[in-house]
């Protein structure tokens, strides 16, 4: 049987101190689900007058429980 995304994970921060600490936050997970295996990322900034929003999203293979 074909391995298939079944786990998506998304990181979302808005304030600057937020976008500091980001990569720190995704290694914090990657490491916390050694069982998961991340098959592809996508990176998407968006903003308005006031906040820019940039999110991080990992699709991944997350093994059975």
């Amino acid at each position: 049987m074909e391995n298939r995304i079944n786990l998506v994970k998304t990181f979302s921060v808005t304030k600057a101190r937020e976008r500091e600490e980001l990569g720190a936050r995704v290694t914090a997970w990657i490491e916390a689900n050694p069982g998961v295996q991340i098959v592809s990322t996508f990176l998407r900034q968006s903003s308005d007058d006031r906040f820019h929003c940039f999110s991080m999203v990992l699709l991944c293979i997350a093994a059975a429980a």
